[in-house]
C-alpha cells in the first residue's frame, strides 16, 4: 500500500497529512485558509491521490506559514508513500484549460527538486488569499517532494482561473507520474538504478 502520514509541528504550525497514491481522489482538507482548501481539494480530486490534511497555524499573522508548511508536509508525505519509486512512470505532463486560463505542467519525480514557473497572477489577492502563496506552496512541494516541477502559464486573465488551472495541471501530471507502469512494474525508472 502506497500510503503515508506525516506530522509536522513547529512554533508556527501544526500539520498532519495523509496520502494514498492509489486512491480515488477523495479529500478532507482543513487548513483554515478557504481558497487554499479549495485548491488542495482540486489537487486531490484530479491526481486521484486521496488526501487528508489538517493544519492549524498562526493565521492571526497571515496565511504564509500555514500554506508553505502544508506544502512541506505534503511533499514529505508523497516522498514517503513513493518509497523506492519502483515501477512508477516517473514523468507527468498536462496542458490544462480553464476558461480564459491555460497552464502547462511537466514534472519529474527525480529526487532532484527544482521549480520553474511563469505564473503571472494579475491580482495580489483572490478573496483574502495572497496570490504570491501559490508559488510558495509549489516551491515547498517541489523541494520536499524531490520534484522537478515546471509550471507555465500560457494564457490567463482571471486570477482564480489561473491559480486553479495551475493546481489542476500539477494534479493531472502527478497522477501520471505516480502511476505504476505495467510494462516495468518491477524496475526503478532510471538507468542509475535509483531515484
Amino acid at each position: 500500500m502506497r500510503i503515508a502520514t506525516i506530522t509536522r509541528k513547529t512554533a508556527e504550525t501544526d500539520i498532519s497529512v495523509t496520502v494514498n497514491l492509489d486512491g480515488a481522489g477523495r479529500y478532507d482538507n482543513h487548513t483554515g485558509v478557504g481558497f487554499f482548501d479549495h485548491m488542495l481539494d482540486q489537487l486531490a480530486r484530479h491526481s486521484l491521490i486521496d488526501m487528508e490534511i489538517r493544519a492549524t497555524g498562526d493565521l492571526h499573522i497571515d496565511d504564509h506559514h500555514t500554506v508553505e508548511d502544508t506544502g512541506i508536509a505534503l511533499g514529505q508525505a508523497l516522498t514517503k508513500a513513493l518509497g523506492d519509486k519502483k515501477g512508477i512512470r516517473r514523468y507527468g505532463e498536462c496542458a490544462l484549460p480553464m476558461d480564459d486560463a491555460q497552464v502547462r505542467c511537466a514534472l519529474d519525480l527525480s529526487g532532484r527538486p527544482f521549480l520553474v514557473t511563469t505564473l503571472a497572477i494579475p491580482t495580489q489577492k483572490i478573496g483574502s488569499f495572497d496570490t504570491e502563496l501559490v508559488r510558495e506552496f509549489f516551491q515547498a512541494l517541489a523541494t520536499h517532494g524531490g520534484i522537478t516541477l515546471h509550471i507555465d502559464q500560457v494564457h490567463g486573465l482571471n486570477s482564480h482561473h489561473i491559480a486553479e488551472a495551475a493546481f489542476k495541471a500539477v494534479a493531472r501530471a502527478l497522477r501520471q507520474a505516480v502511476e505504476i507502469d505495467p510494462r516495468k512494474a518491477d524496475a526503478i525508472p532510471s538507468t542509475k538504478g535509483a531515484l
